[in-house]
């Protein structure tokens, strides 16, 4: 189920895409779906929402968005170069208008100096358009980090409407 906070900012994408007959897409590493859970779980959805890519693996990136082995191979899952890949593989293989990408250290571990954990790289865009990258470190546990990437990204989406 959506997390409270959710369920507003959410209603008032669906409601700004349906008034101007736009589809949605989302790529999810970190979230593992919870961006999309968020959209669904607003009944009638179905009109906006097209459908969702949870790309954990590298092997999921490559396969289902088309993120080039070697990026993933040299820099790593969690960077801007990936978060653009996958949003272009979104809106790539889906039927969507607009499209959000995220990925990201939840936590608690799996962290470095140059990659702490709550660093989130994002990446939204329009069918056609520029690509909009964001990069946030978010304090807190696993599902602050996660709750925080879903407001961030569905923000963002509202933005390109």
């Amino acid at each position: 189920m959506t997390d409270w906070r959710h369920a507003r900012d959410a209603t008032e994408l669906l409601a700004a895409c349906r008034a101007k007959s736009l589809k949605i897409a989302t790529a999810e590493s970190c979230t593992g779906g919870l961006i999309a859970g968020a959209l669904t779980d607003i009944a009638g959805s179905s009109d906006v929402f097209d459908r969702g890519f949870v790309t954990y693996s590298y092997g999921a990136k490559t396969d289902l968005l088309g993120v080039p082995a070697e990026l993933l191979k040299k820099r790593g899952a969690v960077n801007e170069e990936t978060a653009r890949a996958m949003v272009a593989g979104a809106l790539k293989y889906s039927q969507a208008d607009l499209a959000v990408a995220v990925t990201g250290i939840a936590g608690p571990t799996g962290g470095t100096t140059k990659k702490p954990v709550g660093l989130v790289h994002f990446a939204a865009a329009r069918k056609g358009g520029e690509i909009v990258h964001r990069r946030e470190i978010f304090a807190g546990d696993r599902r602050a980090v996660r709750q925080a990437t879903v407001a961030t990204a569905l923000a963002m989406l509202r933005a390109l409407v």
